[in-house]
């Protein structure tokens, strides 16, 4: 029994430590790569907006939705992007998270023309490689809050893409919900590495779209 305790707390502190590394690293990957003001960015063509539902979790309003719109365009309007790649999850005609994007773009001034979207971007990995393999792009900036451009800026260097990351305010939360969000990207992040490593690749590509 006591040999069984100790395997099982073993595993348990390489499991914990594991998470901690793999959080630690993608932090120090990103470092030089992330911005959080529009003066010191340098341009990019393409923004790609990561998408998220505009519902939270119990009914309200979703902040993360909203705080990526208001980067987008803060980028925008500040002439630090020309066009904006939404990105996100259309599984079905009831749940399309670009299609939701496009409309709150809009109803901010982004102009239809400058807005592309993506209805395969199913994960954060998805999004980052059809930028590149369908929409042409090699270099660009990734729109979403801190902890997620992060893990995507770590994809796309694997991916031999020259991106960078502009970061939408981050949602306030209580300590409780913080752990609990921490936990849940340090296992996202476990997670990116262990796609890597096996080569996992977009659930869909397709045929070319040029932007602009």
């Amino acid at each position: 029994m006591k040999t069984a305790l100790y395997i099982i707390l073993g595993l348990t502190v390489l499991s914990l430590a594991g998470l901690a590394v793999s959080y630690k690293s993608v932090e120090r990957a990103a470092e030089k790569r992330i911005y959080s003001n529009t003066d010191d960015i340098p341009y990019n063509k393409v923004g790609l907006l990561l998408g998220t539902n505009p519902i939270g979790r119990y009914g309200g309003p979703n902040r993360y939705f909203e705080y990526r719109i208001e980067a987008a365009v803060e980028l925008y309007r500040a002439g630090k992007i020309s066009y904006i790649l939404v990105s996100g999850d259309n599984h079905s005609k009831a749940y399309d998270e670009p299609e939701w994007m496009k409309e709150a773009l809009m109803e901010k001034g982004i102009p239809e023309s400058a807005i592309y979207l993506d209805y395969a971007g199913f994960r954060t990995l998805d999004s980052i490689v059809r930028a590149k393999e369908i929409f042409g792009q090699d270099s660009f900036t990734i729109i979403s809050q801190k902890f997620h451009n992060e893990r995507a800026l770590c994809i796309a260097k694997h991916y031999g893409i020259s991106a960078i990351g502009f970061n939408a305010r981050d949602v306030r939360r209580a300590a409780t919900s913080l752990r609990v969000s921490t936990i849940r990207e340090s296992m996202a992040r476990v997670k990116m590495y262990i796609d890597i490593l096996t080569g996992k690749q977009p659930k869909f590509l397709g045929e070319r779209i040029e932007i602009g």
